[in-house]
């Protein structure tokens, strides 16, 4: 029962954060390009976000005639589910769930995000979306196989896939100091898997029409907007743990992992898109082989360690 009551607390609390982040990014845009963002509704536009959410969820639920409607109307469902889910990997020391192999965890639960993207764009029946889905797979799956071996790397330096051994193993050195290629590597490659800016095609406003979610409204689009937010902050907070030293008793954690969120909002704010072959370019012909070469040299340090130890 306990566990299922701070899971929840949980949950609720990764929600407010989201809510927040969106009005962070709101406001960070804004004085990106020189204006003042959100500042209206409560001090400095604090509500904002909560007005948001009553003005998704009280809006009419639309849906094509020609879509699958059970799958239209799960998608967005299972996006949001698995993006929370995520989070019960977060180590806590207090009564919650401590997987030992929480990183096979957090790989297993991100790798079905893709199908919920797919499930979306192809239920709706629509060119877009369908096209938006298909971009948005291929991108994913062609970042996960650099991501799995960037994690790879990390883990040969632990031998261990429990988050909080990362904690006692950066005590003296956070590994963005021993590792740092591959730490940007890793970030490069979390922007490109939560299909962001610059590597958003899943959503090319420009050229899509918003992309796989074109056809939702209302709750079925909020929710997909709230997944992708709990994943950009999910994903902070793996960046933090895997290489900025994660003290998670500390308030410094809290800090870091805001600043990690701001980077998601700035990378946005300052880059442009990316052109889609170049994209499968940096996964395939930059990534794979450089991930691959630290993965060789870890392997080969991991192994020299455990002969001597």
């Amino acid at each position: 029962m306990l566990l299922i009551i701070t899971s929840l607390i949980q949950i609720v609390c990764v929600l407010v954060g989201v809510a927040f982040l969106t009005l962070l990014e709101r406001k960070v845009l804004g004085y990106i390009h020189i204006r003042k963002g959100p500042n209206k509704l409560g001090f400095v536009g604090l509500l904002q976000p909560f007005s948001d959410a009553i003005k998704l969820f009280s809006k009419e639920q639309t849906f094509p005639i020609f879509s699958n409607l059970v799958i239209y109307y799960l998608s967005p469902v299972m996006n949001l589910f698995f993006s929370l889910l995520l989070w019960m990997s977060f180590p806590f020391f207090s009564v919650n769930f401590m997987f030992s192999f929480s990183l096979l965890f957090v790989l297993s639960i991100s790798s079905l995000g893709v199908y919920t993207v797919m499930l979306a764009g192809w239920s709706s029946n629509s060119n877009y979306a369908m096209l938006g889905s298909i971009r948005s797979i291929a991108q994913m799956i062609s970042y996960e196989v650099s991501l799995i071996l960037i994690l790879l790397s990390f883990l040969f330096l632990i031998f261990s896939f429990n988050l909080s051994d990362y904690m006692y193993f950066q005590e003296n050195v956070w590994f963005i100091f021993l590792l740092l290629p591959l730490s940007m590597m890793f970030l490069i490659s979390l922007l490109a898997e939560t299909n962001r800016s610059p590597f958003d095609f899943a959503e090319g406003e420009s050229e899509l029409v918003s992309g796989f979610n074109v056809e939702y409204s209302s709750g079925g689009f909020a929710m997909i907007f709230l997944a992708e937010y709990a994943s950009i902050l999910f994903m902070s907070m793996l960046s933090v743990v895997v290489f900025l030293g994660a003290d998670v008793f500390s308030y410094m954690f809290f800090l870091k992992l805001s600043l990690m969120s701001f980077f998601w909002i700035w990378a946005r704010g300052t880059l442009p898109r990316y052109r889609y072959d170049k994209l499968m370019y940096l996964a395939w012909k930059s990534f794979l082989p450089s991930s691959l070469m630290y993965l060789m040299l870890f392997f080969s340090i991991g192994g020299f360690a455990i002969f001597f130890y």
